[in-house]
């Protein structure tokens, strides 16, 4: 990769560079036909099966399914090679960033926020944060590695024990933090979620990459992701679509809530980036490893966020609400990191 397309989003295909407009054109068309065609959307809600939402379970797996084909888990057998960024990233997602995103969450939304958002609002925004916090990036940070030319088969490995860590820590670390803060905890449905929209994808990527690599090798995975890239496209802006659908009214009533659920997103993004990119510059991390680290820690896997915000709290929430937001504010912020990292280079060995 040139130097180039690496300090700039030139690396990036032109849904990622401009993810946060057509998620902002989707909710305004979700706003729209919310309030145009409430019968429709009553239809779509009322289709679920055990708290499981039939047309945005499908949604879901449209997104997610390709990323999963793109974890290869031959990686993990590299773990024990170059341990340090791999316990920074594993550090900064499980013991830390779901505490911080939970704090920033009762901080603001049950103190700071209290005269603006009433109680049970608040609870439920509450939640959408926990949600997003408890789940780390699976796809969007190989783009973030591409933009700060990072070493992607590090990134890949690190991918790799996430997902694996994600499968048994994910339900427990919610379960806890929704208790904490007072909000019940559906077990049943959240251990479904779990299974539903991570097991379930990650297993049939898992077979789907093990026939293609048989087949023809990397290039045929790479071949089938983007022939599927579409309907992750689709799956992620419909989503959108009907999350916005059934929250026009309370949306339209309440314009602030967008941006004061994106304070302590933005908050602990920058917060999360810049400790873990502090403690791999204290620690001596190669660059083309420490950076892919940190931006992995700082980006949410916001696909799982809001299909298990769906099956907890309901199409019309507002948990489902506050994790489009973080789909939002996602993009833009990302960026800005990048742009930081690669400026930054030289602070780092090598």
């Amino acid at each position: 990769m040139s130097d180039h397309t690496a300090d700039t989003p030139g690396g990036m295909g032109t849904f990622e560079r401009w993810l946060s407009l057509w998620v902002a054109l989707a909710m305004g068309t979700g706003l729209v036909l919310g309030n145009l065609l409430p019968g429709l959307f009553q239809t779509l809600a009322a289709a679920e099966i055990a708290r499981v939402n039939l047309p945005v379970a499908l949604l879901i797996w449209a997104m997610v399914y390709p990323m999963m084909v793109g974890v290869d888990f031959g990686a993990l057998r590299q773990v024990g090679e170059r341990p340090k960024g791999l316990v920074i990233t594993l550090a900064v997602n499980w013991l830390i960033k779901p505490f911080t995103m939970a704090a920033l969450g009762v901080l603001f939304f049950n103190h700071v926020f209290a005269g603006i958002i009433p109680p049970e609002d608040a609870q439920a925004y509450l939640a959408g944060l926990i949600l997003l916090g408890a789940a780390p990036c699976t796809a969007m940070v190989f783009v973030w590695s591409q933009l700060t030319r990072g070493d992607a088969t590090y990134t890949l490995m690190q991918v790799s024990v996430n997902d694996v860590i994600m499968i048994f820590a994910f339900a427990p670390i919610v379960a806890l933090l929704l208790g904490v803060t007072d909000i019940a905890v559906p077990w049943e449905t959240l251990l479904i979620s779990v299974v539903l929209y991570i097991l379930i994808p990650l297993t049939a990527g898992i077979a789907t990459r093990n026939r293609l690599m048989r087949q023809s090798g990397e290039p045929a995975v790479e071949a089938f992701r983007a022939h599927v890239k579409p309907l992750t496209i689709l799956g992620l802006l419909v989503t959108v679509v009907l999350l916005f659908g059934f929250q026009g009214q309370v949306i339209l009533d309440t314009p602030l809530v967008i941006a004061l659920i994106a304070v302590p997103l933005l908050l602990q993004s920058y917060g999360i980036f810049f400790l873990a990119y502090g403690f791999a510059r204290a620690w001596r991390v190669p660059f083309n490893v420490a950076a892919p680290c940190a931006l992995i820690g700082t980006s949410n896997f916001f696909e799982l966020a809001v299909a298990v915000a769906i099956s907890l709290f309901g199409l019309g929430s507002g948990a489902a609400l506050a994790t489009v937001v973080g789909v939002l504010v996602e993009v833009p912020v990302m960026l800005s990191l990048v742009g930081f990292a690669n400026r930054t280079r030289h602070w780092f060995p090598g």
